[in-house]
């Protein structure tokens, strides 16, 4: 179904599907910080993936201050999204990604509202995303879900008000 998806707390349940989907069908510049490691999906990659998103398991009040959720859809994990604490009160920044054959079909801004009510049920009032002029498809979902854009030194700043009307399921 378009646009039905579900999040899931990323764990070691979901983790081998998450980095399958990741190698099978994103970069991963796309889906991780950069590491020291040959190119493309390499074993060092793939381990450097797990560590990462074990690193975060924590949620809001661990470490990193980070809750990382797989995206699922019709079953299959189709990515993920995140939410960590920002310096300002009540604030989080969110990222995500989508496989490949994912994409367009309304699952970035299912996801993303989840991720809002989320966010305002764990006592956040602000959530705010950057990407770049060239990305449409984090642009559409953006604007989808009521987000306020500004562009500046050559990056785009997303801020979403909880406070107000969260956007329909």
């Amino acid at each position: 179904m378009t646009g039905a998806v579900r999040l899931e707390p990323v764990d070691e349940r979901n983790l081998e599907p998450l980095l399958s989907v990741a190698a099978a069908e994103a970069e991963p510049e796309d889906v991780m910080p950069p590491v020291q490691a040959p190119a493309g999906w390499s074993l060092a990659r793939r381990d450097a993936f797990r560590e990462f998103h074990r690193a975060n398991l924590g949620g809001l009040d661990g470490p990193t201050r980070t809750a990382m959720y797989a995206i699922v859809s019709g079953g299959e994990v189709v990515g993920m999204i995140r939410m960590t604490r920002r310096d300002e009160p009540g604030t989080v920044e969110t990222g995500m990604w989508l496989g490949r054959s994912a994409r367009g079909r309304g699952l970035g801004a299912a996801a993303l509202r989840q991720l809002l009510h989320t966010a305002a049920a764990a006592g956040m009032h602000t959530v705010v995303a950057d990407t770049t002029p060239d990305n449409a498809g984090a642009l559409s979902v953006l604007r989808k879900c009521g987000a306020e854009l500004r562009e500046e030194g050559g990056e785009v700043h997303a801020r979403m008000c909880l406070d107000s009307a969260l956007p329909i399921r």
